[in-house]
């Protein structure tokens, strides 16, 4: 199963030639390439599979996604009664 995970872009910067982001999913921070979204801005929200944004999404649609998220580890984490690691 592939999963893709929204993120605001905080910072874009060049890395040998490729544009590259610092991405923010909730508070985890990661370095994100731009190759396939070349429009992207500092502020934007971005859909990123292992390692790539593959697609620009409002703000909106991104906390929709998140809050899923969310829920899908709280489901678990009460099943199993402890927290997912």
């Amino acid at each position: 199963m592939c999963l893709g995970i929204p993120g605001r872009i905080l910072e874009i910067h060049d890395d040998a030639g490729l544009s590259m982001a610092t991405v923010d999913f909730g508070g985890v921070r990661r370095e994100v390439c731009l190759s396939c979204t070349p429009d992207a801005q500092v502020g934007t929200y971005v859909i990123v599979h292992v390692g790539f944004a593959i697609t620009e999404v409002d703000e909106a649609e991104a906390q929709r996604t998140l809050d899923v998220l969310r829920a899908m580890a709280d489901a678990v984490e009460t099943e199993l009664g402890e927290p997912l690691p």
